[in-house]
């Protein structure tokens, strides 16, 4: 009994969640490159939510076959002329086309339609992350504070630097500062970089130069995580806690900043990898994101839908890295073919398609080793 009721529990409360998130992020992927490209002109074998065997499906009146696949870690839109889901072309099968049914296939499109019908998969990660936030903003407004200190820590950054409680931090490098959110973001990046943090006390500015320790965190479910901090506290009175409300377009600006801000936190924390300030034990992958599903998942449909923002933007970035395999790599290929004025050939395309698998493949056992040291430690 006690090993069925476990089974339900992962099934209902990590499981499920973790479907209906990576569904959602990967199906408006997809389908950023599906609208594309039938706006396009270009033929569309195969639109699949998954890999592997098909569990369901069917086939619409332009010849499109639907799909629900086996294996729900990804998916894909097949067009016409491709020889696998990667969209590889089939250089071959197209060269020997009728013109008028070569121009339908992937690789006979204009390169400008190639290049929109491939940059609108991400794009649309943005744009589903960016409605999400602005929905909850416009729902639930955003709370803030004043980045008022109202404690100083001891043995902080803030502390040695001269930091007093009272004292309102304004910018930080130069970089103005409205809310407390705002320094807490901009400093748990930069942990063991020196910054200058702006403070007004007394009518008057003062630079203080100070450099944020690296500090293990834990949050409300136990997940450890390293960022930098300078030991400052604020409070309900002190900071003005306080509910902003925003109008739809206002919301849709919120939205688009907070997918901004995921956007500069990532590069943020990919150079504190290789620059060695921050461990790359953070880069999770399937597993990890089930739990972070799951734990969202007792939290409310509303803490669900902004996991899923967070890794629509994280995807559609992903996606747009200059890898072969990836999108940014098809672009990457576009980019070098209107500057030589024609594409690359086959057998080079092959090669650097094979390289930019293998990077993927080390990536994703490398994220899986992380989940599995991680998540079962």
């Amino acid at each position: 009994m006690d090993i069925l009721a476990g089974s339900v529990g992962l099934l209902t409360g990590y499981i499920i969640p973790f479907l209906i998130v990576l569904t959602l992020i990967v199906f408006v992927h997809e389908m950023g490159h599906y609208l594309a490209g039938r706006w396009s002109g270009i033929g569309i074998t195969a639109f699949s939510v998954g890999f592997g065997p098909e569990l369901c499906g069917f086939t619409d009146r332009h010849g499109t076959r639907w799909k629900l696949c086996a294996i729900p870690l990804g998916g894909y839109v097949k067009f016409f002329g491709d020889d696998d889901p990667a969209s590889i072309p089939d250089y071959n099968a197209v060269a020997g086309l009728p013109e008028e049914v070569r121009k339908r296939t992937f690789l006979g499109a204009a390169l400008w339609k190639r290049a929109v019908t491939v940059a609108a998969g991400p794009i649309a990660n943005f744009i589903l992350a960016i409605a999400i936030f602005a929905v909850m903003f416009s729902l639930y407004g955003r709370q803030i504070a004043d980045p008022i200190v109202a404690e100083v820590r001891p043995d902080s950054a803030a502390l040695e630097a001269g930091v007093r409680p009272g004292d309102l931090l304004v910018a930080l490098d130069g970089v103005p500062v409205t809310t407390f959110d705002d320094v807490r973001r901009y400093v748990s990046v930069r942990p063991e970089l020196k910054i200058i943090v702006t403070v007004r006390r007394d009518g008057q500015d003062l630079d203080l130069p100070m450099v944020p320790k690296r500090t293990e965190v834990t949050d409300q479910f136990g997940n450890k995580v390293e960022l930098g901090q300078i030991g400052i506290v604020t409070t309900q009175e002190t900071g003005n806690f306080r509910v902003v409300e925003y109008s739809p377009l206002e919301a849709v600006g919120q939205g688009a900043l907070q997918s901004w801000h995921i956007v500069t936190g990532t590069f943020d924390y990919l150079s504190n990898i290789l620059a060695g300030r921050m461990k790359a034990d953070q880069l999770g992958g399937p597993i990890r994101v089930a739990q972070a599903s799951g734990q969202m998942a007792t939290l409310g449909v509303a803490a669900v839908l902004q996991l899923a923002a967070v890794l629509s933007v994280s995807i559609g970035l992903l996606n747009l890295m200059p890898v072969p395999v990836l999108d940014g790599g098809h672009l990457m290929f576009y980019a070098v073919e209107a500057v030589r004025g024609r594409p690359i050939g086959p057998g080079a395309q092959e090669i650097a398609f094979r390289i930019g698998m293998a990077l993927v493949l080390m990536l994703m056992v490398f994220a899986t080793w992380n989940d599995i040291t991680t998540v079962f430690s």
